[in-house]
């Protein structure tokens, strides 16, 4: 199989935007997977901290708050299941930024099982910006807001290998 892109579905793209969402791309671990032989329900939150983690780092150069200027809290997050995961699918968590607040951004993730694009979890997560030392609750600043409105449409990371 080549590496030929499909479509994107429309759900994951923000208003006005026309190049894909950042995408990251992880293959299902054996020991990621339960008895059932699926992806353990509490793996999901774990796949949407390294989504996130590799979108911010695309954002502001890295994940070190000493680097990148700001620091973060998890204060929300909502995951729906569609479909289950299973060892060794490769799956890609699309990411994009949907509200900048005074102190707080969210994101929202879709996994998609790649390369079927079958959507199997979406989540919403609320983070708030915080002091890297004393943890206090910050605001976001202006060239913060700036790069997450504007997101890293088109970026992949694939660290399944999948598109060697």
């Amino acid at each position: 199989m080549g590496t030929a892109r499909r479509a994107e579905p429309a759900a994951i793209y923000a208003v006005g935007m026309t190049a894909p969402p950042f995408r990251f791309l992880l293959r299902v671990r054996y020991q990621e997977c339960d008895a059932q032989k699926i992806v353990f329900n509490a793996r999901w939150a774990e796949y949407i901290d390294l989504a996130s983690a590799e979108y911010t780092r695309a954002l502001f150069g890295s994940v070190d708050p000493d680097v990148s200027g700001i620091d973060w809290r998890l204060v929300r997050q909502t995951i729906e299941w569609k479909a289950s995961g299973h060892y060794d699918d490769v799956l890609e968590a699309r990411v994009r930024t949907v509200r900048v607040g005074t102190t707080s951004f969210t994101l929202v993730t879709e996994f998609v099982r790649w390369p079927d694009d079958a959507i199997l979890v979406t989540a919403e997560t609320v983070y708030v910006a915080t002091h890297p030392i004393t943890g206090a609750k910050q605001p976001v600043s202006d060239d913060h807001r700036r790069k997450f409105e504007a997101g890293a449409p088109g970026v992949v990371i694939d660290h399944a290998g999948a598109l060697r």
